[in-house]
């Protein structure tokens, strides 16, 4: 698929989210999988250009691209942004606490972590390499 290279604003996020679905419709991935997965991607990309760039005083790109194999769909957020592995995010405290009483926050990569079949994450030169993979639908053998 495409690349696309977007800047590391809050305005990207609209094309972000559309990438996604255009990728996840080529992967054949049913409508749970689909959200699921943009959820995630968004969750990701949000927390990159709010942390890793404007909380920073920084700014750069996203760039974007997927590929697909017979067996799985993955789909690579990479940016120049702070490091930050998401896997390494702590799960968010009082979960079974009221709404009213839980902290602010966290939640996110949390639930993006939980909706993907795996999320890889590597150093990228300066930057971040993100990998978000969901597996494919496979056919039944009959």
């Amino acid at each position: 698929m495409d690349r696309l290279t977007l800047p590391g604003t809050l305005d990207a996020l609209e094309a972000i989210g559309q990438f996604v679905l255009r990728a996840a419709g080529d992967a054949g991935l049913d409508r749970k999988a689909t959200y699921r997965l943009r959820l995630a991607v968004d969750e990701l990309a949000t927390n990159i250009i709010v942390h890793g760039y404007a909380d920073a005083g920084r700014q750069g790109p996203i760039d974007l691209w997927s590929e697909l194999d017979d067996t799985d769909l993955r789909v690579y957020l990479e940016d120049s942004a702070l490091p930050f592995d998401p896997r390494e995010a702590r799960a968010p405290v009082g979960l079974d606490r009221p709404l009213e009483e839980r902290n602010i926050g966290g939640l996110g990569v949390f639930l993006a972590l939980r909706g993907v079949d795996e999320l890889r994450y590597e150093k990228a030169g300066v930057g971040n390499r993100n990998i978000i993979i969901m597996h494919r639908p496979q056919p039944s053998a009959e």
